[in-house]
């Protein structure tokens, strides 16, 4: 069983590399972020054609979540108990589904913006809803994983340069305190290989040749509980996709499991 991990940076635009990407690739199942799309709008026919169900929480231009699987989407559930919203506004950031044998969530955390700003904040809160809700399947018994861009580098070896990061959200003290905190649940961090280079970045900005020139941050996670890691065999970053005429600025992380669907 194939899945996978991509923030497309508008489904929209990405359309036509998505539907490519999917064939090509033998995925079972897709955590999608920055839908950038009303629901009404998502291409479910364009997938379906393929063989994806698609399970979606989106609402226009900012952010938005899916799961695409082909292997049954069941136990939907859209948005996090206990989602702190954002000026009195609760976003489209998380969807969970059961796929076959197993069950995910596809997350999109808050950026957080600057340390000082309220965004940051709003993201620490919103890290803790997702905790306490996904607690109870990161200790069971069935594969479980949380899957997405978590805007969060867990380790200095994550980025680039962490000098370059000093000051900065995605590698602060209490982010990664956050991530650990939702590993205490049961989870453990999936880390891909790279295709190239010796770290397995996953983004990489637009602006100052970052690609070409590797200067890329680890930010879009797989974490996964037990009976989930137990049964990866082989996890890595198609950095192939991040190259060309219009890519996402993120790369897909792909898991494999030996594991009966």
């Amino acid at each position: 069983m194939r899945i996978a991990t991509w923030n497309v940076n508008s489904i929209t635009a990405r359309l036509p590399r998505l539907l490519a990407w999917l064939e090509s690739s033998g995925t079972d199942v897709l955590c999608l972020q920055e839908a950038k799309v009303a629901e009404e709008q998502f291409p479910f026919d364009a997938l379906r054609e393929l063989g994806y169900e698609a399970a979606v929480h989106a609402t226009g231009r900012w952010n938005g979540v899916a799961v695409l699987s082909r292997v049954g989407l069941d136990d939907v559930v859209k948005g996090l108990p206990g989602d702190p919203g954002f000026e009195g506004v609760t976003e489209p950031r998380a969807l969970a589904a059961t796929c076959g044998p197993v069950r995910v969530w596809s997350v999109y955390v808050p950026n957080g913006r600057e340390v000082e700003h309220a965004h940051y904040a709003y993201k620490l809160q919103w890290f803790e809803a997702l905790r306490a809700a996904v607690a109870g399947d990161a200790a069971g018994s069935r594969p479980f994983a949380v899957l997405g861009d978590y805007n969060v580098a867990p380790t200095d070896d994550d980025v680039h340069d962490p000098a370059a990061f000093e000051g900065s959200t995605h590698v602060t003290p209490a982010e990664r305190a956050a991530l650990a905190s939702l590993r205490g649940t049961g989870l453990s961090d999936v880390v891909p290989r790279p295709l190239k280079y010796d770290q397995p970045f996953t983004y990489w900005d637009y602006r100052q040749l970052c690609f070409p020139k590797n200067r890329g941050m680890r930010i879009d996670l797989v974490y996964g509980n037990a009976p989930f890691a137990k049964a990866v065999t082989d996890a890595y970053v198609d950095r192939e996709e991040r190259k060309g005429k219009g890519a996402s600025d993120h790369a897909p992380v792909v898991v494999d499991l030996d594991i009966a669907q």
